[in-house]
């Protein structure tokens, strides 16, 4: 039985191989049309597209997209998209098209405002009072104001801070070829009413120099609430002592030692009621009549202040005096023709 067995699946394994083999045999004399075969496609060279960018150490080089602006590479680059003109300066650009390659750089490139042609300065206006149609010497027509902060918009001036002017000095940051600061003095209730809606039409920030003696809320003065608004929107305070008294002269009949302890006293008070007040840490001060004295420069340095104005006019390089700065007195009478002359941005110098 076991050798029956075995020759039934010999026979079975033989069957299956021969109908394989004749499977096998009709496939290869199929007379039919023989399959096409695929012929390789001749290569095409690929033309590789630029990147759009590339990283560097100091920069990048990108290629502007549909959509770019200024402003949204500096938000994507610098995470400020207020430093567009750092990159259109860079770039020597002053419009922006899709395909337009540029560099965006990661690091100061002019500090001081350094040429071989020269050097950049920033002028510091000087306001007082303002009036709807009254003009005086230190009062400025609210026409005349918004006159003067549209010329600088139209103008390209760009309006920075006190901040931003004393890193320029101290070489610690770069700023825009076409900076201005503005400043006003005392307190008056006209800044708030006259001057702070046209700044913030613009969008330009300020600086209020004020003497504490003054905030009292009279029909004509500002009031500490009427200062906190403003500080809240963009306005920076800083200080113009205690009573406004020239700190440069002795009075009658006053000693030197009262002279130096009440001139301490001027600095001191003005800079602790505005922390009580405002929460603000004061670090700049205007003198009143713009006069100081190296006693009094040394007396800021040791109460803090880091740096304070005159009303020399002129526009400041990177080194002037930090308790010596310039600043232009704005009158009432200017046209646009002087208030031109006093925004002054670069001094021709070959340094070749």
């Amino acid at each position: 039985m076991k050798r029956i067995g075995l020759d039934l699946r010999c026979l079975l394994s033989i069957g299956c191989f021969i109908l394989i083999l004749s499977f096998m045999g009709g496939c290869a004399t199929f007379r039919g049309k023989p399959p096409e075969v695929e012929k390789p496609k001749p290569e095409v060279s690929k033309v590789e597209t630029p990147p759009l960018q590339q990283v560097f150490p100091n920069f990048i080089a990108v290629v502007a997209r549909e959509g770019d602006t200024f402003s949204s590479l500096a938000s994507k680059y610098l995470k400020d998209p207020s430093m567009d003109w750092f990159i259109a300066e860079f770039n020597e650009m002053e419009t922006l098209t899709p395909g337009q390659p540029l560099i965006i750089p990661l690091k100061p490139y002019q500090r001081g405002g350094l040429t071989s042609k020269g050097y950049q300065t920033v002028a510091v206006l000087s306001y007082h009072h303002f009036s709807l149609d009254r003009t005086e010497r230190l009062t400025v027509t609210k026409s005349t104001f918004e006159e003067q902060m549209k010329f600088l918009k139209d103008r390209g001036y760009r309006v920075i801070t006190l901040g931003q002017f004393f890193d320029f000095l101290e070489f610690k940051g770069q700023i825009p070829k076409k900076s201005v600061v503005i400043s006003i003095d005392d307190g008056w209730r006209s800044n708030y009413d006259i001057a702070y809606p046209i700044l913030k039409k613009y969008g330009f920030p300020a600086t209020l120099f004020v003497y504490t003696d003054l905030i009292v809320g009279s029909e004509k003065t500002l009031t500490w609430d009427l200062i906190q608004e403003m500080a809240n929107n963009g306005m920076d305070i800083q200080c113009h002592t205690k009573t406004h008294r020239n700190l440069t002269k002795m009075e009658q009949k006053e000693s030197f030692k009262e002279y130096f302890e009440a001139i301490e006293k001027e600095l001191l008070v003005c800079r602790t009621m505005v922390k009580k007040k405002l929460n603000i840490d004061v670090k700049y001060l205007a003198y009143p009549y713009g006069d100081t004295n190296p006693l009094v420069n040394e007396l800021l340095k040791k109460q803090g202040y880091q740096g304070a104005f005159t009303i020399k006019r002129g526009s400041n390089p990177f080194f002037i005096h930090n308790y010596r700065v310039n600043r232009s007195m704005i009158y009432g009478d200017f046209d646009l023709n002087q208030f031109e002359r006093n925004v002054t941005v670069f001094t021709e110098e070959s340094l070749k």
